[in-house]
């Protein structure tokens, strides 16, 4: 399942994607992503008054999102884990794996393309309907931002240092291109799951996909901080308002386990876990796991490869990660009703 594969080469129908971050006049605001106009997929509206109509993903049986209040506790590393989890999960009524599929919708900072060792691999293929088709490696379908964003530079860099600057109606509207311009379809057959990886806060992409989209979960990803907790609280409350289910509280970096020493205990290097217990209890939330400090989780994120398919792990932290990854995995799977 877990094969490296992307699709096949461009093809006639591919139009110009290069033209995402352009500073031309045509750049409209109804298309930011530049794809061909097809009056099939009409494009999900936000009434002004009154509540929008949510609907489902073509093509995608469950929605998870993997949200965060605050920037860099590790939500994109966690989601890419937890749905490379999910993929190793067996679909009870067929007895075959989840299939499961990854969509980034961070469009200022997107992490996947690194986390899934797909950077600079050239801009996605488009199908003859002109739906987006995602980029593939170890097995799983992944869509980003970060695919279609055109280099500024000739270096080997290709397109990392390229900035997305855009405001609220255009980072709306690519968002809902993401959401509804994508075939997530594999060799004719839906996703399982799709994990969506938020961006921090509580800005214009929770606002969108809450009000536009079936949701079937959320995971709300911290670290032990106060500062941390605190924006927890506030992505809590406006996931709630617009009626997102909360699955539970993931807590990475919880603590440390020594690698060397004959019995390791826990190291809180960021504080103990007492607070975020205690905020889970407040709002009345599960806590589906608390992941340890383990320095190959960040090796392998930065070389593209989802630590849940490493090989044998050589210590007791790694053996934590893994064993509360897969817990997470099982408790999501189990609250959406695919295990």
């Amino acid at each position: 399942m877990f094969l490296s594969s992307r699709p096949p080469l461009r093809h006639a129908t591919q139009q110009l994607l290069t033209r995402f971050i352009s500073n031309s006049a045509c750049l409209r605001h109804e298309n930011p992503l530049g794809l061909p106009k097809n009056n099939t997929r009409p494009a999900p509206q936000i009434p002004r008054r009154g509540p929008p109509a949510k609907r489902a993903i073509t093509n995608v049986k469950k929605v998870v999102a993997v949200a965060s209040g605050k920037g860099g506790v590790g939500k994109s590393t966690v989601a890419v884990n937890l749905a490379f989890a999910l993929g190793l999960l067996k679909n009870p009524q067929t007895n075959a794996r989840l299939r499961v599929g990854i969509l980034d919708l961070d469009i200022f900072g997107p992490s996947v393309p690194t986390l899934m060792g797909l950077t600079n691999v050239g801009e996605p293929d488009l199908t003859p309907g002109g739906a987006l088709l995602p980029l593939t490696n170890h097995g799983v379908p992944c869509m980003s931002m970060g695919f279609l964003i055109p280099s500024t530079s000739s270096s080997e860099e290709g397109n990392i240092d390229t900035p997305v600057v855009w405001r609220g109606l255009m980072v709306q509207k690519a968002v809902q291109q993401l959401l509804f311009d994508v075939d997530w379809s594999l060799n004719g057959s839906p996703l399982d799951v799709l994990v969506i990886d938020m961006p921090p806060g509580t800005g214009d992409v929770p606002l969108t996909l809450g009000q536009l989209v079936v949701v079937d979960g959320c995971v709300i990803v911290s670290t032990p901080q106060d500062v941390a907790l605190s924006d927890v609280r506030k992505g809590v409350a406006m996931l709630k308002k617009v009626s997102v289910p909360i699955t539970g509280l993931v807590l990475n970096q919880s603590y440390y386990l020594c690698s060397d020493c004959e019995t390791p205990k826990p190291q809180y290097l960021f504080g103990k876990p007492d607070s975020f217990r205690a905020v889970a209890e407040r709002l009345q939330t599960p806590i589906l796991g608390e992941l340890p400090l383990v320095q190959g989780v960040s090796a392998s994120a930065d070389g593209g490869y989802p630590y849940v398919l490493a090989g044998k792990a050589e210590s007791s932290g790694e053996s934590k990660w893994k064993e509360t990854m897969t817990g997470v995995a099982e408790q999501v799977a189990s609250s959406i009703g695919v295990r």
